[in-house]
């Protein structure tokens, strides 16, 4: 039987005992998540396993296993913020509004809208009725330009169909400025 300096699942094992309160105490000091904290020091752990050869060989590999928990817990905190951005860019309003708006078409468009592909519906959302850019779109969605540029085209086809070609325009953009007539339950449909 070989000792834990022969045995690196041994090693590891014990690196793991010695090291994981440690690790999940770092990360949740980092993230402020508590659950979030017991995930990062496990992935960590895990990609520690994975290289353990190279992780037992480095002078400080405590040190090293405090770099890989830090780099995750930033990546998920960039990661966060990014979804968050994006939340409430999709779900912010403008507060123009139009006089007395159809509101005949403002239920037609909704409704065209509900039975498009969400990923279509967010581009002619964000493009048509918040006016963002398709690079502004891309980035709320975390889609490429190209991606928006042919969902948006797509979307607009259909809901040409849809509406009709000739009022199709005309009931976008009423429904754009129009006051919301009802609020999606929870901020999603």
């Amino acid at each position: 039987m070989g000792t834990a300096v022969d045995d690196p699942a041994a090693e590891f094992h014990a690196f793991f005992e010695n090291h994981y309160a440690e690790l999940a105490r770092l990360a949740y000091l980092l993230t402020g998540e508590p659950d979030a904290a017991d995930d990062l020091a496990a992935d960590a752990l895990l990609a520690l396993w994975h290289h353990w050869d190279r992780v037992r060989a480095a002078e400080h590999p405590v040190a090293y296993a405090r770099g890989v928990v830090t780099n995750l817990a930033r990546t998920r905190i960039r990661s966060a913020v990014r979804e968050r951005r994006r939340i409430a860019l999709f779900w912010s309003h403008r507060d123009e509004r139009t006089e007395n708006p159809d509101v005949s078409a403002v239920v037609d468009v909704q409704a065209a809208l509900r039975r498009l592909p969400f990923r279509k519906r967010a581009c002619v959302v964000l493009r048509h009725a918040f006016d963002l850019s398709e690079k502004d779109t891309a980035l709320a969605l975390g889609i490429s330009v190209g991606t928006v540029k042919s969902q948006t085209s797509k979307a607009m086809a259909e809901l040409e169909r849809s509406l009709g070609a000739v009022d199709a325009p005309r009931r976008m953009q009423t429904a754009a400025t129009a006051p919301r007539l009802t609020r999606p339950a929870g901020g999603r449909d």
